[in-house]
């Protein structure tokens, strides 16, 4: 028998403190530290006989049995991408997004879709009825899934030992209680203590728990931080919910590639996985429009098309503006001053917009030479042609500098029926011009970016 021992935690933050205090110091929220029961008796899978195995012992290396494990395919092509080829057994997994964004869904329609698998569908925010009515929206039905109503740890732990599923989904994390803390369902303590319960389950019996996680105001997963380190792969799901568009982002992998995203769309039949996203990221028109450009971007392994916006004008308010969607606000202000610095174009003055559409966010510095020309073509009301795209990194003294893997970049606007593409002229080495269609430009300067584009 352990003695009892408690703590101090913020229920914002998650930071732990051995007595109490008035302020948090890491987030600087006043009265949020609550007294929660850290240690009781260690009784470990408390009712369950897991917790009765014999205990490890220290193994040589060389003499593990390794085989491959085939993954568990979840019959989604984006999930299966993200996870890096499916799911792996005995792994846990915790997925986190904003309230509505559709993690519940996506989750449902992943366990009505594993028919070659034993679903269970532990929900804890949700009855029974409400979970059928979802599943009659989405029009799967599945023989091998079941659903469990439950938020006692325990509970589901012993209705685990006696259903022997294959795939585990919890729904959510913060719903689940477990009897060895005293404190509240939801608290820093709980979740911490439940999540633990999960993940020697999932260790012991080689099957692969999901997890589903509300997120703070912030954007950050609710809980403590050590959630995040005792999970393998941690998933987040992210949109605008103005676009109707998804991502599934992964934060971090112990099987894969943090990398790669999957692209869903939200419709009335739940989530539709975008298999070619340059189709959601180019938006079809035939007015000759300035201010308009294409990017071929790669985020992780995948080349895409997208489209970006700018709009130059003068500012009537005294201050100039600069404002972005989708890209980095203090690159596109170095971007401005590579433009006015080096190649002479009077922008301080001037009102300055960029958008990326679609909802998306861009990190890839590829995107570089699509801006500027996109900023150009407003500031001059000239447009760009549509079929011609971009990829290249501009750096501070004005050249266009190269990028890596240009050669998907031109496949895929190759394959989309762009005619021309615009890269660093310090990209062609071991290029083969011949194996495409598409007419390579290469460019140095921004200047000979202008003439090229513009006369």
């Amino acid at each position: 028998m352990s003695k009892i021992k408690t703590a101090f935690f913020c229920q914002s933050c998650g930071t732990q403190y051995s007595k109490w205090m008035g302020k948090c110091t890491a987030c600087g929220e006043w009265n949020t530290l609550v007294e929660e029961v850290i240690q009781r008796e260690e009784k470990g899978l408390a009712g369950s006989t897991l917790g009765n195995r014999r205990a490890s012992v220290p193994i040589n290396i060389t003499s593990i049995n390794f085989d491959q494990e085939a993954r568990i395919n979840t019959h989604d092509q984006e999930l299966n991408r993200v996870l890096g080829g499916g799911i792996v057994p005995g792994s846990l997994t915790l997925i986190g997004g904003e309230p509505g964004i559709g993690k519940s869904t996506l989750m449902l329609q992943v366990a009505l879709k594993c028919k070659d698998q034993k679903v269970l569908y532990i929900s804890g925010e949700e009855s029974e009825q409400q979970i059928r009515m979802r599943a009659e929206r989405l029009g799967i039905q599945n023989e091998q899934c079941y659903i469990l109503t439950e938020t006692n740890a325990q509970a589901i732990i012993r209705h685990l030992e006696s259903e022997h599923p294959g795939i585990i989904i919890i729904d959510s994390i913060q719903t689940l209680q477990t009897d060895l803390i005293e404190s509240s369902a939801g608290s820093i303590s709980q979740i911490k203590e439940s999540s633990s319960e999960m993940q020697k389950y999932a260790k012991l019996t080689n099957i692969p728990i999901f997890l589903i996680g509300h997120i703070t105001k912030d954007g950050s997963l609710a809980g403590p931080k050590v959630l995040e380190h005792m999970v393998d792969t941690v998933l987040q799901f992210e949109g605008d919910r103005n676009y109707g568009y998804r991502i599934l982002r992964s934060l971090k992998n112990r099987f894969g590639s943090t990398s790669e995203l999957g692209i869903y769309e939200m419709n009335d039949n739940g989530l539709r996985e975008v298999s070619n996203p340059s189709e959601i990221l180019l938006s079809q028109r035939d007015d000759h429009i300035s201010g308009i450009t294409i990017a071929a971007m790669i985020e992780g392994q995948r080349p895409m098309l997208i489209e970006t916006q700018a709009l130059v004008s003068s500012a009537v308010y005294g201050t100039p503006q600069r404002s972005t969607t989708g890209f980095d606000a203090r690159r596109l202000n170095m971007l401005l001053a590579v433009l006015e610095k080096r190649s002479g174009f009077r922008l301080g003055h001037k009102d300055v917009f960029l958008n990326i559409a679609g909802g998306i966010k861009v990190e890839d510095p590829a995107i570089d030479l699509a801006v500027m020309a996109a900023v150009l073509s407003s500031n001059q009301d000239i447009n760009v042609d549509s079929k011609t795209c971009f990829a290249a990194e501009v750096g501070l003294s004005g050249e266009i500098r190269p990028i890596n893997r240009v050669e998907q970049r031109i496949s895929e606007a190759d394959k989309l029926g762009f005619e021309r593409i615009l890269i660093s002229k310090y990209n062609t080495k071991g290029l083969d011009f011949k194996r495409y269609s598409i007419q390579i430009v290469t460019v140095g300067k921004i200047e000979e970016m202008y003439r090229k584009l513009f006369g």
